[in-house]
């Protein structure tokens, strides 16, 4: 058994002493391909001046507060529509078309309204986190349970009471999985967002600045703290969710 759990361990394994073997073929595979004692002195390096600390606490308080606007505004949203057809009507269209657009496609755009500065940077994640809340919010309220609905009819709650106690619980499994799309894309996008507006603390910004002092070490460690980052905070809300809905059915 114990083996069997470390079988994911041999593709990274794989991986590592390939990229260790492309670096020492030749000066341009130096280069390309760090060589691994050069990525840990580097790391030590950005660990020993707080360097790493800094910037990633920023990506992940820009993550976390444009994920909080996102949630908020697409709960809200997504149950606007779903319950009211007149609003529905007036606001699918629009929302639909301008989802289509790549998140990244909009950065010239709100750069040119707002700056390059915070504002713009948490403008973008929030809006990265709002489509799937949107989409997952609107679908687990028009799937509720017509019995659900029913129990509210029966105990004659108001509007509002059968939105709190009837179907916003009966859509939390929608909307729980909407809340880790929109992590995945918020992440994501935060880091794109200081790669694009190079100011201020960020992993992005630090990357930026690595290239332009051909630190590809400086580079490849950031991308690695990205995915582990990005891994982690999935796996973490997946528990989450998991402890918070353990009063679902399951088939």
């Amino acid at each position: 058994m114990k083996l069997r759990n470390l079988r994911g361990l041999l593709l990274p394994l794989l991986l590592i002493g390939a990229w260790e073997l492309a670096s020492r073929q030749d000066a341009a595979g130096a280069y390309a391909f760090v060589p691994l004692a050069t990525i840990g002195q580097a790391l030590l390096e950005l660990l020993g001046n707080g360097e790493l600390l800094v910037n990633l606490l920023a990506s992940l308080a820009r993550t976390c507060a444009g994920l909080a606007l996102g949630i908020v505004g697409g709960v809200a949203l997504g149950a606007l529509m779903a319950l009211s057809p007149p609003a529905n009507r007036l606001v699918a269209p629009l929302f639909h078309a301008l989802r289509q657009v790549p998140m990244l496609g909009w950065i010239p755009l709100i750069a040119l309204w707002l700056g390059n500065g915070e504002a713009s940077k948490l403008l973008i994640v929030s809006l990265a986190a709002l489509y799937p809340m949107v989409l997952n919010t609107f679908e687990g309220l028009r799937q509720v349970d017509v019995r659900h609905r029913e129990v509210g009819q029966v105990l004659a709650l108001g509007r509002w009471q059968q939105l709190r106690l009837v179907l916003l619980p009966a859509a939390l499994p929608s909307i729980a999985t909407g809340v880790l799309q929109a992590l995945a894309f918020a992440w994501v996008t935060a880091v794109g967002s200081e790669l694009f507006l190079a100011s201020g603390a960020g992993l992005g910004n630090l990357m930026m600045n690595a290239e332009a002092g051909a630190r590809m070490e400086i580079i490849v460690i950031c991308v690695l703290c990205i995915g582990l980052c990005g891994y982690l905070m999935t796996w973490l809300s997946t528990l989450l969710a998991r402890r918070l809905l353990r009063w679902r059915p399951t088939r």
